[in-house]
Order: structure tokens, then C-alpha cells, then sequence
């Protein structure tokens, strides 16, 4: 997924960092992604250590991440659920009559097709999993499949803040559902759909990874139609958007983001921290390395990378094409 703050980009720098300052060999070692995102980062490091803890405030966030992190076994009959959510019937349900152009709402965050093709393959994975038809870890692997397999589809420049007015090209296609193939692993691993900072008292760890929101725009507002397929629940769309209610992150508040993000750091139950914030964040540079430095021994790393664009038809004057990515790194003190 096209994804605001993703480190898909940036992976060998997290990783050269983390291995310069823990060692090579992390495979005896529990690394924790707390607000993990698409779980790229997690996702990264399933293979090199012994647990990977994974957690997001947003739901459909844990829907991926209880797949991509959560799933290590292979999921039985994978091909012949997958065919048959693709030869199923559309269906007009929740999406087409919320947002889709073809009924009374008007919205145009898919297509009709696409909108109906959405709401019948959600409603059978539903239905398999309320017959206990499949398990919980291939409930997951069909959902996560299905909100990337749309998410391909939607008309929009990237989030879902808005829809474009006219169906944009990837948006005319039939959407297809394809696998969200994980990483196989003989390990167990953890996944959380909770608030970061009440989390993070209930779990230890050798490594914390912190990627929390950089500004003010809200990921609940941002990707709110992903937790609508997501949970498929029942409620009345508000506004032009379609919006929906969703928890507000003190990380996207001026006012509030240092307060939580010492209070998380003071919490915190792991020797290494690495925490992800570029130059146009929030918290200054500064700031962040006077709170760190309370609690032990601290060093910065930075990196220059290519902005994030949410379209490539979408134009947007910024003064800078890059931006610069600190990795801000703790060495805690017990």
C-alpha cells in the first residue's frame, strides 16, 4: 500500500542502525513495532528475531498485522477460498450504498462494480467465519487480502480524506482479490489493536521500534474507509467524506505529543529504543533528544529520502522534493 510515514524505503537504514547498536544476530531477541502501520517495518524483522510485538491504535491496521505478523502457518486450502471470493456474485451492501456514485449517496470512492464486488466477498468471509467454516488465522489472511486487494482500486489519491471526482484509471479496473502472502515462521508472535501508551506498561521486550504520527492529520481520518471494510459495522457516514467516528492520537497534537511521548518512554520495558521522526514533525529534534537523554544514554541517526506523494496526478507545491529522517536511539537505564 501507497502509505503516509511508510519505511518500506527506508528498511536497510532501520536495520543497519538497529544491528550497529544490538549486534548482527537478533534471532534470541523480542523487537515490538508499536504503532506499526502496514507492519513493513515488523514485517522485516519476523525473520531475524524470536518475537515480533505488533500493535496500531487503527483496526485495519491489526487486521494486516494479525496476518502479515500474527500468521506463521500456512493457511489450508489458500488457492480455493481465494477463487472462490473472486467467482462470487456482487452484492449491493454497505460500501456500494455508502460510497459509491451509483446510490443516493454519491460518493465515488469506487466504482459500482467494485463497491458491490467489495461488500459480497466481506460478507462471505463473515459468513464462513460465523459457521466456523475457517479459522481465525485465515479470517485474517481473506480480510487483510481483501482491504489491500481494494485499496488498489479506490479512487482516490491514496487516503481516503477525499474522492477524486472523475473514476482515475487504477479505479476503472475490476478489482481482483489477491493474496497478502506473509512470511512463514515457526515462531509465535503478538499483535494489538491498542492505545500505545496504556500498552506499553503490559509488555517487555528487548527492542521498541516508534513510528507514531509525525503531524496533525489523524491516520483515523486519513484511512477511515479501510476500518469500515474492515469492521463492517453499522453506522451513519457523516458529511460529504462519509467519515466515521474514530479516536483522536495525542501524537498528532501540538499540545499533547510531548507529554505522551515521555510518558511512553518512561513506561517503556525494553533496553533499545529506535524511534522514526523526520525534520517536519511536531516535536523538535531537540526536544526529543532532551526527553530521551533523561532516561539513558542517547544517539541520533539521519538519513535524506524522497518525499512522500500521495498521487502521481495530484499536485502539490512543496518547497522540498526530500526530507530528512532521524532515527533517534536509546539505550535505556533501569
Amino acid at each position: 500500500m501507497n502509505y503516509i510515514g511508510s519505511k518500506n524505503k527506508l528498511i536497510p537504514f532501520i536495520t543497519e542502525n538497529v544491528q550497529n547498536i544490538v549486534g548482527s544476530d537478533l534471532s534470541k531477541l523480542t523487537f515490538c513495532d508499536l504503532f506499526a502501520g502496514t507492519g513493513i517495518v515488523g514485517r522485516n524483522f519476523k525473520p531475524l528475531v524470536k518475537k515480533v510485538i505488533s500493535n496500531d491504535l487503527e483496526y485495519y491496521s491489526y487486521v494486516l498485522n494479525r496476518n502479515y505478523i500474527g500468521n506463521h502457518l500456512l493457511i489450508p486450502e489458500e488457492g480455493d477460498w481465494l477463487k472462490k471470493l473472486n467467482d462470487i456474485s456482487p452484492q449491493e451492501g454497505f460500501i456500494y450504498k455508502n460510497y459509491c456514485s451509483g446510490d443516493k449517496a454519491e460518493r465515488q470512492y469506487f466504482s459500482d462494480i467494485n463497491g458491490k464486488k467489495i461488500d459480497a466477498i466481506r460478507m462471505q468471509i463473515e459468513t464462513w467465519r460465523d459457521k466456523e467454516q475457517i479459522d481465525e488465522s485465515t479470517y485474517f489472511f481473506l480480510l487483510a487480502s481483501l482491504l489491500e486487494s481494494a485499496d488498489k482500486v479506490a479512487n482516490t489519491a491514496s487516503v481516503y480524506g477525499a474522492y477524486l471526482k472523475k473514476l482515475k484509471k487504477s479505479a476503472q479496473k475490476e478489482m481482483v482479490l489477491l493474496p497478502a502472502s506473509f512470511q512463514l515462521n515457526g515462531n509465535e508472535h503478538e499483535v494489538y489493536n491498542e492505545d500505545s501508551n496504556n500498552l506499553i506498561s503490559q509488555i517487555e521486550g528487548d527492542l521498541l521500534y516508534l513510528d507514531p504520527p509525525y503531524n496533525a492529520r489523524q491516520y483515523g481520518a486519513n484511512y477511515h474507509l479501510l476500518n469500515t471494510i474492515a469492521r463492517y459495522d453499522s453506522f451513519i457516514p457523516k458529511g460529504k467524506t462519509g467519515l466515521r467516528e474514530y479516536i483522536k492520537s495525542d501524537y498528532c497534537s501540538k499540545v499533547k505529543v510531548e507529554e505522551a511521548f515521555e510518558d511512553l518512554i518512561e513506561k517503556s520495558n525494553f533496553r533499545y529504543i529506535f524511534l522514526s521522526y523526520n525534520n517536519e514533525g511536531l516535536m523538535p529534534q531537540k526536544n526529543i533528544e532532551n526527553i530521551m537523554q533523561k532516561f539513558g544514554h542517547y544517539q541520533l541517526a539521519s538519513k535524506s529520502y524522497q518525499r512522500f506523494k500521495a498521487d502521481k496526478t495530484e499536485n502539490r507545491n512543496h518547497k522540498f522534493d526530500k526530507t530528512t529522517e532521524y532515527l533517534h536511539i536509546l539505550e535505556k537505564k533501569y
